[in-house]
């Protein structure tokens, strides 16, 4: 239950801190007089929309606060531990503040949460039903949600939305695999051909480089091959080393005569003689290290040819054959298994879409069901309402050749004000009275849902007065002896039935500067301030003791 609204600097409201309790309490006061500012105000303290506009000129920010008393067992305490938040006090107080920037910070029990979190919250706590929600009650369109909303089916709905969705994907994949398939068929011939080239020759990740590398060094070594052996031949034992080692002998048998003069250039041939034949074992090892098998250097060529040349025929680098390769095989067993895919996934589609026409069936007879039992509890309200000869049904209208994210059905609901006439359209059917009776009936079923929630109905009474006001006052009345109820009202009979009224005034005040700023205030009125109140509403500014009288009665017939 809503107990408390405290609001600073917002619009036209400097601060007003209001109380409330159980039963119907009724806002009255001229038109312009600020209802909407009380409404927009506690809208951003549920987390509605709001921004700079809010907050009141010359103020730096603004605030609106709302205290709850909620029972133990409220479902709001277990969704707020739901998302980790967990309050041992019993009020719940939830808070906005909005800054001159448009900025705005939310609390609730003063420890900061998301906005999101907050307008999640607000729609567990208060049910508002403005003047212009009837769009959704007379346009088709939200006829469907609000029966699920109704008969309590969102999770039904939900499920059957992603069946949909599942079923929808499904399909679409298929489409787009057969229309691969089709294509891929068509280049079968050449992704065969390819594969099999491609196969044939095997191309491997870095092969050009390697094939490359290796050719080169073999067509080096061929160009020095003839110049190593001579230098072979030059350096051997018909070379120089034969006659290194020719002279050597010969300074040795002269040594031995020369009394050690020839020591030295005999020590500088045998050093000659290990340089030449050092340099031949390196020149030997050189030539081994570059021998080749001319075989081998030919299929180096072929090799390297053949890649460059499919390489060529596909428009891409060797570097890429393997990839290429690699594509075109997958290609062609995808053409190969075309037809057995697709099979299989239209055996997929066909089951997901049995399963979404199941989900969609039995949400079907939920609403059937659910729309019964509005149906007649519709009707139920309509007779303390001056309507006892109306008829309200619910049309739902199956067709599983239909199948949306909705489900397969078309919801509407439909009246009829006169015995014998055929439904239509509420829009269509009811005049302006009737129609805010039926919807009053239909606001009253849709809310009342033993959920806690604390409603408020903006002007519900519009376009009626009379007797049909006072029906409407009686029902309101009613429904607040079970659920915390307010109404903003222009109608003095349904004022007359609230438990507490309050009156909403705007006045014209000089401010520090000496000039003017528009105030509006809220004020519980007590039983005289009532009876003037109700008077001022029935006759208009000018009060007369008839119009005092006419609400005198009011007061006393609503007991």
């Amino acid at each position: 239950m809503l107990r408390r609204l405290s609001i600073r600097n917002i619009v036209l409201i400097d601060a007003l801190d209001l109380e409330f309790d159980a039963g119907l309490g009724a806002m009255t006061g001229e038109t312009g007089a600020g209802k909407s500012i009380l409404l927009d105000a506690l809208g951003a303290a549920l987390g509605a929309r709001a921004n700079a506009d809010l907050v009141r000129v010359g103020a730096e920010k603004g605030s609106a606060t709302a205290e709850f008393d909620l029972d133990d067992d409220h479902p709001v305490w277990e969704w707020l531990r739901e998302q980790g938040h967990d309050f041992e006090d019993a009020a719940l107080i939830v808070r906005r503040v909005i800054n001159r920037e448009g900025r705005s910070r939310a609390f609730v029990n003063d420890k900061p949460v998301g906005v999101v979190t907050l307008r999640e919250l607000g729609s567990r706590l208060i049910e508002i039903h403005g003047q212009f929600d009837d769009r959704a009650l007379v346009d088709p369109a939200g006829h469907r949600g609000l029966l699920d909303a109704y008969g309590g089916l969102q999770g039904e709905h939900k499920r059957v939305n992603a069946l949909y969705l599942a079923w929808r994907e499904h399909a679409t994949r298929l489409e787009t695999t057969r229309a691969e398939v089709a294509e891929a068929q068509r280049d079968a011939e050449f992704v065969r051909h390819s594969v099999e080239e491609l196969a044939a020759l095997a191309p491997e990740e870095g092969e050009e480089d390697v094939l490359d590398a290796e050719r080169r060094q073999m067509q080096r070594a061929e160009s020095i091959a003839e110049d190593v052996q001579k230098a072979i031949g030059l350096l051997g034992n018909h070379g120089a080393e034969m006659a290194i080692g020719d002279t050597m002998r010969r300074i040795e048998v002269a040594a031995e005569k020369a009394d050690g003069k020839l020591d030295a250039a005999l020590a500088a041939i045998g050093r000659a003689l290990n340089a030449t034949s050092e340099a031949l074992s390196e020149v030997e090892r050189a030539s081994e290290a570059l021998s080749f098998d001319p075989m081998r250097l030919e299929q180096a060529e072929e090799r390297l040819f053949a890649l460059r040349g499919l390489a060529r025929k596909h428009r891409i680098g060797v570097a890429d054959l393997p990839k290429l390769f690699a594509g075109l095989d997958e290609k062609l067993k995808f053409i190969e298994q075309g037809e057995t895919k697709l099979t299989e996934m239209e055996g997929e589609v066909a089951t997901a879409h049995a399963t979404f026409l199941d989900a969609a069936k039995a949400l079907s007879r939920a609403r059937q069901e659910a729309a019964g039992v509005l149906d007649k509890q519709v009707v139920g309200e309509l007779a303390p309402l001056k309507l006892e000869r109306a008829i309200f049904r619910t049309l739902v209208d199956s067709d599983p050749e239909r199948g949306g994210p909705d489900g397969i059905d078309r919801v509407a609901f439909e009246v009829t004000t006169n015995p014998g006439s055929a439904p239509g359209p509420i829009d269509k059917i009811a005049s302006g009275g009737e129609l805010s009776r039926f919807l009053l009936a239909l606001k009253v079923c849709l809310a009342q849902k033993g959920d806690g929630k604390t409603l408020i109905f903006d002007e519900i009474d519009r376009g009626v007065g009379g007797a049909t006001a006072a029906a409407i006052g009686a029902r309101l009345r009613r429904l607040g002896e079970d659920t915390q109820t307010l109404v903003i009202t222009h109608a003095p009979q349904v004022a007359a039935e609230a438990d507490r009224q309050w009156r909403i005034q705007k006045s014209v005040e000089a401010d520090e500067d000496g000039g003017e700023m528009t105030r509006t205030q809220v004020v519980e009125l007590s039983r005289t301030e009532r009876v003037d109140e109700l008077a001022r509403m029935l006759a208009g500014e000018s009060v007369t003791k008839a119009a005092k009288d006419a609400a005198k009665s009011l007061l006393k017939a609503a007991g």
